[in-house]
């Protein structure tokens, strides 16, 4: 059985769209592929039990069924440092991690492990996630994002984690370079990991859609009130918007995909947000979504427009500021009902990335 672990420099750098498109792409290789994310940091209640989200997306959109339990044997919710710095117990972790990851690769061809953040994440209760790659006696891939000094710099740190455990890296993707630096980033990148005795096996141009939010999306992960629009809370957000200048001025700011952020009072800037999902420029521009901040509601005629115009309106009781600071702040991660974004991974990896070369290094 092959198997190969995905690390990555730190969260959000990449590992799910990497452990996506590999599965994908290596289905024409393998019939039988497997899944596991040993330890979790953002999980879901799922018929009782807690299980990492991207188990739960993987199992959805791939079809993989390892049986959710063993494709998430722990999920760090809260607490679970506390006691395990009280009460120490790595044997048991390991075990459970072993137990899972053994019926997870029962039969199969290839196994994908994703890790979570750096290398040192999960030390705190003995099972980093090169610790956790030496456990499951597995080659490693770092994923890491943009620039040319930056990710040398930091998987070379990583590396160093993984190789005081005895793990051998199979080489660098990086992530999330800007299409337009990507021929001359590339070579930079390549010649900077080989002096370290490091592979380059993939750069993934940096791709929007990926990072867009929906509304439905910022609605799950906030307390934010669905005030209406309740049918086209799967907008996407490609632009925000702070509605805190002179209607004349904000409209020049409003493109396809907006999401709108205004106190609740500013009546001005909601009804010159309507003219623009009319029309601008002599062509139709819809933004995506309202968020009234305030907790302050206009007029009940506005609302109704809004209604009928099935516009998406969230209500915060927040400031306009704060409100802001969640919407930036909010981790998009890809859903199995994001087909486009799905595809798009899929791509993005078989175009960039040397999956010949993975093949042969494991």
């Amino acid at each position: 059985m092959k198997k190969i672990f995905i690390a990555a420099t730190k969260q959000n750098d990449g590992k799910t769209t990497v452990s996506l498109g590999l599965i994908f792409n290596f289905r024409e290789r393998y019939e039988r592929i497997g899944f596991i994310k040993p330890i979790g940091q953002r999980y879901l209640e799922e018929d009782g039990l807690k299980v990492d989200e991207d188990s739960l997306l993987v199992e959805e959109v791939c079809g993989i069924h390892c049986g959710l339990k063993d494709m998430s044997p722990i999920a760090v919710e809260r607490g679970f440092t506390e006691e395990y710095i009280l009460h120490p117990s790595p044997r048991i972790l390991s075990g459970r991690i072993m137990r899972s990851f053994k019926r997870v690769c029962k039969d199969k061809d290839f196994v994908v492990i994703e890790g979570t953040g750096h290398a040192g994440v999960g030390a705190v209760f003995d099972h980093s996630n090169a610790a956790v790659a030496r456990l499951l006696g597995s080659k490693v891939i770092i994923i890491s994002s943009g620039g040319i000094g930056r990710p040398v710099d930091e998987v070379v740190l990583n590396k160093a984690l993984f190789e005081r455990e005895g793990v051998e890296v199979l080489g660098v993707i990086v992530n999330k370079v800007l299409p337009e630096k990507l021929d001359r980033i590339k070579p930079l990148v390549e010649r900077g990991l080989k002096r370290k005795g490091l592979r380059l096996l993939g750069v993934i141009p940096y791709n929007p859609v990926l990072s867009y939010s929906t509304l439905r999306q910022i609605v799950e992960e906030t307390d934010f009130e669905v005030l209406c629009g309740q049918g086209y809370l799967e907008n996407s957000v490609s632009r925000v918007i702070v509605g805190a200048m002179e209607p004349h001025d904000a409209i020049r700011y409003i493109v396809k995909g907006s999401l709108l952020i205004t106190p609740g009072d500013r009546e001005d800037i909601i009804m010159a947000a309507l003219g623009c999902w009319q029309r601008k420029g002599g062509r139709k521009l819809k933004i995506s979504g309202i968020i009234l901040t305030g907790g302050i509601l206009p007029a009940r005629s506005i609302v109704r427009l809004l209604d009928d115009m099935n516009i998406p309106v969230l209500l915060s009781r927040d400031d306009t500021y704060n409100v802001v600071a969640v919407v930036h702040d909010l981790t998009v991660k890809i859903r199995p009902q994001d087909r486009t974004k799905i595809q798009t991974v899929i791509k993005l990896v078989k175009d960039n990335v040397d999956l010949n070369g993975i093949m042969k290094g494991i």
